[in-house]
């Protein structure tokens, strides 16, 4: 048998098929407008700066920011994630994370350990990749100064303790950041009323925008605290070779993904108007119906917290007898279903579930475009692979 459609389950990692607004966006800048942001005076250059703002409004909205200077624009989550690392910490500084964080953060510390002899604090997690809240407390010293967790695992979907995490942080006077690559445009998210100082997300994933777009969120008053990694042209105070201190131009230096950020603008547009409400219900029937139908299926070994437990739609499995790679090749090639299969850049995670020695998981993640036809056809799919 050999595939001749295709269903897309690799939402984790960068959202497709986008709305079909985020494509027009896109082409009719590229075909038609070309100018950069903030560098002209010129009709053209005025109103895409001008839709680069919007989207920044629209996404303060959509996380309920004090303000749209609080959204920082970046490369993608990676982007972010580094910027507030590498910004904030140093010589003499210890930070406290977890073994489930993605390599995006597991990285930048281990090069901060490395250069400047950054100590860091990995808290355990259990096996279903879950952190208790009372090992960050129990971790922190009087030189922390930063704690971050990851929002919701990308190999096994499980929403993590962050509000109890940065209620503790806040006490202790510790800032707290949260790589909320894997919840964004995918759960509500209220930074009004969750203890955040620093939420790092992609563009091109839960909010529907192009590739190589992403967002820094900062509190008021953090960016007292967080160097600029990047100096240089902003299209304002040109005359002062000093990098501004004011938001958002402190950490924007350089040309803005145009092409990304007014795909980006559409994306979070089309959020907005369907709500985040309703596109998480969406997605939580999904991925309560993968589940159910997976666990039906003999040798088909899911992972992660319950069923019923706080999730995003990532669902991890393996199944006997089949390397995850192998399993991810033959969905492709013989059903037509895109998947990925592997580590997913968190190591740590499948320490904790048992998976590390035999190469990871196959990993399936939903999104709002996909259909309970995309899950059942995935289903038939593995019970065939399961059975033979």
């Amino acid at each position: 048998m050999v595939a001749t459609s295709h269903i897309y389950l690799d939402n984790a990692a960068t959202s497709f098929p986008k709305p079909e607004s985020v494509y027009a966006a896109v082409d009719h800048y590229q075909r038609h407008v070309g100018a950069a942001v903030g560098r002209g005076a010129y009709r053209a250059s005025v109103n895409v700066t001008a839709v680069v703002q919007r989207c920044r409004k629209r996404i303060a909205e959509f996380l309920n920011a004090e303000s749209p200077e609080r959204i920082v624009f970046t490369f993608g989550a990676t982007d972010s994630l580094n910027l507030a690392l590498h910004g904030l910490l140093g010589t003499g500084d210890h930070v406290i994370t977890s073994v489930v964080e993605d390599n995006s953060v597991l990285r930048p510390l281990r090069e901060l350990h490395e250069r400047f002899g950054v100590e860091v604090t990995h808290v355990a997690a259990d096996s279903t990749g879950q952190v208790d809240p009372a090992d960050f407390q129990r971790a922190l010293r009087p030189q922390t100064k930063l704690v971050a967790l990851i929002h919701a695992s990308n190999v096994t979907g499980g929403i993590q303790p962050i509000a109890e995490v940065g209620a503790i942080a806040r006490a202790a006077g510790v800032l707290f950041l949260v790589d909320a690559a894997q919840t964004t445009g995918h759960v509500p998210i209220d930074l009004r009323s969750l203890p955040v100082d620093l939420l790092a997300c992609a563009g091109h994933k839960g909010l529907l925008g192009p590739l190589g777009t992403g967002v820094l969120y900062l509190r008021p008053g953090v960016e007292s605290r967080l160097r600029s990694l990047r100096q240089g042209g902003t299209g304002t105070r040109s005359e002062d070779d000093h990098q501004p201190d004011s938001l958002p131009d402190k950490y924007e230096s350089g040309n803005h993904n145009a092409p990304g950020l007014v795909g980006l603008e559409a994306g979070v547009a089309w959020l907005l108007e369907r709500s985040i409400d309703s596109v998480a219900a969406h997605e939580r029937q999904l991925t309560r119906r993968l589940r159910d139908g997976l666990t039906a299926i003999p040798g088909v070994r899911l992972y992660g917290p319950a069923a019923d437990a706080e999730r995003v739609g990532v669902v991890s499995l393996t199944i006997d007898g089949y390397d995850p790679q192998d399993a991810a090749a033959i969905l492709d090639q013989s059903f037509g279903i895109q998947a990925r299969a592997g580590m997913h850049c968190a190591p740590g995670v499948h320490r904790a579930l048992g998976t590390f020695e035999s190469g990871g998981t196959l990993r399936l993640s939903v999104g709002p475009m996909n259909t309970t036809d995309d899950v059942d056809a995935t289903c038939e799919a593995l019970r065939q692979i399961a059975t033979t």
